[in-house]
């Protein structure tokens, strides 16, 4: 068993598909020993696959990071997370996300307007971070002014969630609660509270008992990461690499019926979420490795998008390749239940984008996000020509 390959390297975080094809190769099944807790990582499509469906195997009850946490709402085994992701379904529904779609595009011509006075602005900052942030906040009840608060506790909350140590996030994350917990009381207090995911949580009785506020903590931090961290990865991942190749962008400009295949080439290619962890309920034995258990192991589905047995010649950008399932929102009873708004959002962010700004370039590549088990650029400057 081989230990060369670092997560954590910083040639890894500046380009971790570097890794991918020796880890197909030599490392199907690789060893972190170094890592407090330890873990294990798996690369390949079919092993990927086999675990997100394997739940009894590769279990979410403690967690899907790196670290042992207890079960909580989505984020749990069935049946919690059947009941809690059966609760929010409704709000993510493809007649409730199509009924999104002229907000969302309005809101992208307004963000575009904002920056039209200069030439150069950043498209993390300030349009695939904005957009998602603000829908999602929308749908829990959370004022827009707060957004930013928003946007910065969620970073904190996947910053500690990979850490080895999430100490030094811990007074953000208490911050968090207590702007939650405030929520949740306002609402409780109303009689006439808004038409938002919050008040919908508080109303829900369960044996005749309201939810307990941890599980509504829980549900509700989920669907604001989950709903504004990797939408702005994705949007900001496409418009890097299509500008990165000019005669990319230039295509999906002419022929707009290809923004569809950017995305999804885009998620194949540079998933926002690299990948999730689970916990082994047994010993299992892969490529010669075994894995004992109650070990954390690492799913890897970039790795997996890259793996050459699914896609061939899997490390190129491609608008011509043919459709086959990616890794990027998982597989399973787990599969991302806001893939479809994340799709719309990028979908309308892209064509709004080029609608306006056919011309844009590229300034430079930015800056990478932090957590190492995310990947986006969090700064991505560009000249509006």
């Amino acid at each position: 068993m081989t230990t060369d390959y670092n997560p954590f390297s910083p040639q890894t975080m500046n380009d971790p598909a570097s890794n991918y094809q020796w880890l197909h190769a030599h490392a199907p099944v690789h060893y972190k020993a170094d890592h407090e807790p330890p873990f294990y990582t798996l690369s390949k499509y079919a092993d990927v696959e086999e675990a997100l469906r394997d739940t009894d195997t590769y279990s979410s009850h403690w967690g899907q990071g790196p670290n042992f946490t207890p079960p909580m709402g989505m984020l749990s085994n069935a049946p919690q997370h059947t009941y809690y992701r059966r609760l929010v379904q409704p709000a993510f529904t493809p007649g409730a996300i199509a009924d999104l779609a002229p907000r969302i595009e309005r809101l992208a011509g307004d963000l575009l307007d904002k920056v039209s006075g200069g030439p150069v602005f950043d498209v993390h900052d300030d349009y695939a971070f904005p957009l998602p942030v603000i829908i999602i906040s929308e749908l829990l009840g959370v004022p827009e002014e707060d957004i930013q608060l928003f946007k910065d506790w969620s970073d904190a909350s996947v910053e500690a969630m990979g850490a080895e140590d999430p100490t030094p996030w811990a007074a953000k994350l208490k911050e968090l609660a207590a702007y939650q917990m405030a929520q949740i009381e306002e609402r409780r207090g109303s009689d006439n509270p808004p038409d938002d995911l919050i008040t919908m949580l508080v109303k829900v009785r369960r044996d005749g008992e309201p939810l307990p506020d941890e599980q509504i903590l829980s549900v509700v931090n989920q669907l604001l990461v989950g709903g504004n961290e990797t939408t702005t990865s994705l949007i900001t991942n496409c418009v890097w690499r299509l500008l990165e190749q000019r005669e990319l962008w230039e295509g999906v400009v002419a022929d707009p019926t290809l923004i569809d295949t950017a995305i999804e080439e885009s998620l194949r290619f540079d998933p926002p979420v690299l990948g999730l962890y689970r916990t082994t309920t047994r010993e299992v034995t892969l490529h010669g490795v075994n894995i004992p258990e109650n070990a954390k192991v690492m799913l890897h589905y970039a790795a997996a998008n890259r793996d050459a047995d699914v896609f061939p010649d899997p490390d190129a950008f491609s608008l011509d390749r043919p459709a086959t399932r990616h890794m990027a929102f998982g597989l399973g009873i787990h599969f991302c239940l806001g893939a479809e708004l994340a799709r719309l959002e990028a979908r309308l962010a892209l064509k709004v984008l080029m609608e306006r700004l056919p011309n844009l370039t590229l300034e430079n590549t930015g800056e990478r996000i932090k957590p190492f088990f995310l990947w986006g650029r969090r700064k991505l400057p560009v000249k509006a020509a």
